[in-house]
């Protein structure tokens, strides 16, 4: 039997094929990853998979890169629009994606890249964005690996009686801090224990799961992988505890800023290593970081602000940015130092940068794209270090990360590393993406201007 070259418990053609022949799989999920970061496709039956999708693909309305978190058709975009007829885009299915979706009985799903009908790859796709970066770092004579840190709340109300209630008086799961306490995480373990299980038959290596500071807050962590094969997991991972949660009349949010207590965060993890596995970042006869290293490590602090955009992208990101929080606001790096948006951990193989910027709701993809073109730009021009921070980075002198997302769009729409490194068409697509958000929000009345202006204005 052919090996898998990601993980034995994910499925290759053949397997699939002969699942779906035995009647053990008879639904066939082939999905994307849209600009907000959620999984968007079909459900294919199985045998018209094997007849026809697996060779042929499928195709969706190119429409669906363009629209806001609402799913309502957005003027604006160059890639789609009512003057160009909303035409498709086809799924280049990426077979080494091939899993059983086990929450969900005889299925399995397959991720795709996304062509335009001519055959070009669409360069707006968050998959396509961190590709190429990919592809970047392996013509330079690197892989890059990552790991993200997804946090998230859990509820014990329904999504559709949170809907009802506007939102208001949630029920969390836990009703106080459970930062790494074992009792808080027994609380809460049928569903943790459910999804770390589920996980794992799905191809995921799952290392732990521990509690957080918010109520009902917790985190469940996966072993590093290439950046893609992280990417697609996340997003796999995301849907999978939201519709896991919802199974048992509970729900899950990966907001940034759910409430006026902690944020939740997606730290990422990255390191380069020759393609052959070799070190890059550490120096095993000195004992110390290299000069490549110090390169990225600069690059990614030199483009932090431009790329907000990409690791905070919604209006909430930026509510988390506080200081003694735990989340970032000074452009700092530090040693094992959590105050810091850059935080160095490791020695030898396991020497690697943690981004501590991206929140929970981050689209994956774009967020290690984003960290990945910031840290080759750094090798490629040489940037040098800036000095360390040493204690506590909340009271430095660094320049702050973008506080409002209207701060981050002007940062990003005018960044020539962004354009340089992303393109033309990938800036004004994601400035657009940005604009959409901060008209939609400053068009709305929020809760806070009713209850302060209601009576007493």
């Amino acid at each position: 039997m052919t090996s898998h070259p990601r993980n034995e418990k994910m499925l290759t053609v053949d397997q699939l094929r002969q699942s779906i022949d035995d009647g053990e799989i008879d639904s066939v999920i082939l999905a994307f990853t849209d600009m907000q970061g959620r999984l968007q496709g079909k459900v294919i039956h199985g045998g018209f998979f094997l007849e026809s999708a697996l060779e042929h693909g499928s195709e969706a309305c190119n429409y669906l890169l363009s629209v806001d978190t609402e799913m309502n058709t957005v003027a604006g975009y160059a890639m789609s629009s009512w003057d160009k007829g909303y035409g498709d885009m086809e799924f280049d299915l990426d077979l080494d994606t091939i899993r059983r979706v086990p929450y969900l009985e005889k299925t399995a799903m397959i991720q795709a890249d996304l062509n335009y009908t001519t055959g070009e790859r669409v360069s707006v796709s968050p998959r396509s964005l961190l590709r190429s970066q990919q592809e970047k770092a392996v013509a330079l004579g690197y892989r890059a690996v990552s790991g993200t840190e997804l946090e998230f709340m859990i509820y014990n109300t329904s999504y559709e009686e949170a809907q009802r209630s506007n939102y208001l008086e949630l029920t969390p799961a836990n009703l106080y801090n459970v930062d790494y306490s074992i009792l808080g995480s027994m609380r809460v373990e049928p569903l943790l224990r459910d999804i770390r299980n589920t996980m794992f038959e799905a191809g995921m290596i799952v290392e732990s799961a521990k509690g957080e500071c918010n109520f009902g807050q917790h985190e469940i962590a996966f072993r590093y992988d290439d950046v893609i094969t992280t990417a697609d997991n996340h997003v796999f991972y995301k849907l999978s505890a939201k519709q896991m949660a919802a199974q048992r009349g509970q729900s899950v949010t990966f907001m940034a800023k759910p409430n006026a207590r902690d944020g939740s965060s997606c730290h990422i993890h990255m390191s380069l290593r020759g393609t052959e596995g070799d070190l890059v970042f550490w120096d095993a006869d000195t004992g110390e970081r290299t000069a490549l290293y110090n390169h990225f490590i600069a690059g990614v602090l030199a483009t932090m602000r431009d790329f907000t955009l990409f690791y905070a992208p919604n209006i909430n990101s930026y509510k988390r940015f506080a200081k003694g929080s735990f989340a970032p606001t000074a452009v700092a790096w530090g040693l094992d130092n959590r105050s810091c948006s850059v935080r160095l951990v490791g020695k030898g193989h396991s020497a690697r940068m943690e981004n501590r910027l991206p929140g929970a709701d981050a689209n994956p993809y774009l967020a290690l794209a984003a960290m990945l073109a910031g840290g080759l730009y750094g090798i490629e021009h040489e940037l040098e270090l800036p000095p360390m921070t040493e204690g506590n980075a909340y009271d430095s002198d660094a320049e702050h990360v973008p506080h409002t997302m209207a701060e981050a769009r002007e940062l990003f729409a005018n960044s020539a590393i962004a354009r340089e490194v992303f393109g033309e068409e990938v800036v004004e697509h994601y400035t657009h993406y940005a604009d959409v958000e901060l008209e939609q929000f400053n068009a709305a009345i929020t809760d806070w201007e009713v209850h302060r202006g209601f009576e007493r204005h």
